[in-house]
């Protein structure tokens, strides 16, 4: 089997190519304090990977205060969070990429693959214009391109619709397990970034023992077995 077999890789941002994470996490205490609400690290992993109003709806649960607040406020309150995250993000430039997220783009482009973007953050070009990555990605799924959020697949179709790539031909990389589901969901291949991540068909514990000669070995092996 020859890389011809693989038609595109498709990253998630907030914990692969950068870790923005905490920024979330900062943003969401901040809002959930003035609703007199407390959320800790722990609660902040069952955020990573979901949309910005479903991730309000977890923490208003959290508080018993889901029917509290009308769609219009909800929505503003959102707004909000989003403003916080925003400030925060004015700290980011490209020395918080993620170590060996350049070398594994390198590496993918200089075989001539597309290269593709999924997250569900609404400021993902914010992002990648701070990191000056914005000219790296052949197409970006976001938020403003779906309707549904991780787990459901559809960010990652959209992202390899974008990319004229099939997904079963596709290799995508997350950092969450709502994200692994809606790679495994898309039909592609799913690389975990973490060690609690069991259902990804690939797992490395940090972003910098990415290494594209063991992905596309991995990958092909994954194809043979599935006679893809």
């Amino acid at each position: 089997m020859n890389i011809n077999s693989i038609d595109a890789v498709i990253f998630d941002l907030d914990g692969v190519i950068t870790d923005t994470a905490h920024y979330h996490f900062l943003a969401w205490k901040q809002l959930a304090e003035e609703l007199g609400i407390h959320i800790d690290k722990e609660f902040n992993e069952r955020l990573k990977g979901v949309s910005r109003i479903d991730s309000l709806e977890l923490i208003l649960q959290e508080g018993n205060r889901e029917k509290d607040f009308t769609l219009i406020e909800k929505e503003a309150m959102a707004s909000k969070k989003n403003e916080h995250y925003c400030e925060f993000l004015k700290k980011l430039t490209p020395k918080d990429i993620l170590p060996g997220i350049l070398d594994l783009i390198s590496d993918i482009k200089a075989e001539g693959l597309s290269i593709g973007l999924a997250s569900v953050s609404r400021n993902a070009g914010t992002v990648l214009k701070a990191l000056d990555l914005e000219s790296v990605f052949d197409f970006c799924a976001d938020a403003s391109k779906i309707s549904k959020s991780k787990p459901d697949p559809e960010i990652f179709l959209t992202a390899c619709k974008g990319l004229n790539a099939i997904p079963h031909r596709s290799i995508g990389i997350e950092d969450a397990g709502a994200g692994v589901s809606a790679i495994k969901s898309a039909g592609m291949y799913a690389i975990g970034v973490g060690s609690t991540l069991k259902k990804a068909d690939y797992l490395v514990n940090t972003t910098e023992e990415l290494n594209w000669n063991e992905i596309k070995d991995a990958f092909y092996n994954w194809c043979l077995e599935n006679k893809i």
